[in-house]
């Protein structure tokens, strides 16, 4: 499994750095360069939020102890990749008036609240906001759940096809449904 914390660093940011190089070089269009980062933002929040279920289904296995080792990282390079998004379409419209005009539509509203949503969990995962929050820390973390939705309508209000959009969420539902019947409903080993 990947110990260096710098090489996963350099590994999630890789996909970014060909993006922007593409978009710079005029190799990859706006449209293009939108949806990839939009995407890679939600698949690395569905990396982020799958640990503990993973963890869940598969006790001990290496891959989803790792993932929860490594959650954080994902996280925000989840949120990276959002803001990354978000970037690509202001620097395109170019004019605050078309950007606050657009945000009234709710399939761009939910994408800007999610934003700032995963804004606030990315700067308080650290050591520093865990140590300092506490309890409330966890409480603070549970709002990816909101975000995670808030996400999913994002997609399948603004884009021209939503099927990517059910497809990636319909997996994350999975994961969570079977994380809440785990918890909740499922007999514990010994009264089995």
């Amino acid at each position: 499994m990947l110990r260096s914390r710098y090489l996963l660093w350099i590994l999630l940011a890789l996909p970014a750095a060909l993006m922007l190089n593409g978009y710079w070089r005029e190799t990859l269009v706006y449209g293009e360069v939108v949806h990839a980062s939009g995407e890679t933002a939600v698949r690395l929040l569905i990396v982020t939020m799958a640990a503990t279920p993973l963890c869940l289904m598969f006790p001990g296995a290496p891959l989803p102890r790792w993932l929860l080792a490594n959650r954080r990282y994902f996280g925000v390079a989840s949120f990276a990749y959002a803001l990354l998004h978000a970037v690509t379409y202001i620097e395109r419209k170019g004019e605050l008036d078309v950007i606050v005009d657009e945000a009234k539509e709710v399939g761009m509203a939910t994408g800007w609240v999610a934003t700032a949503l995963m804004l606030l969990l990315a700067v308080t995962s650290n050591d520093a906001s865990v140590r300092r929050l506490r309890r409330a820390w966890k409480s603070l973390h549970r709002w990816v759940y909101a975000a995670a939705v808030l996400t999913c309508l994002h997609w399948v209000l603004s884009a021209f096809d939503p099927t990517g959009a059910y497809i990636h969420f319909a997996v994350l539902a999975l994961l969570e449904g079977y994380r809440i019947w785990k918890v909740r409903f499922a007999p514990a080993r010994g009264n089995a």
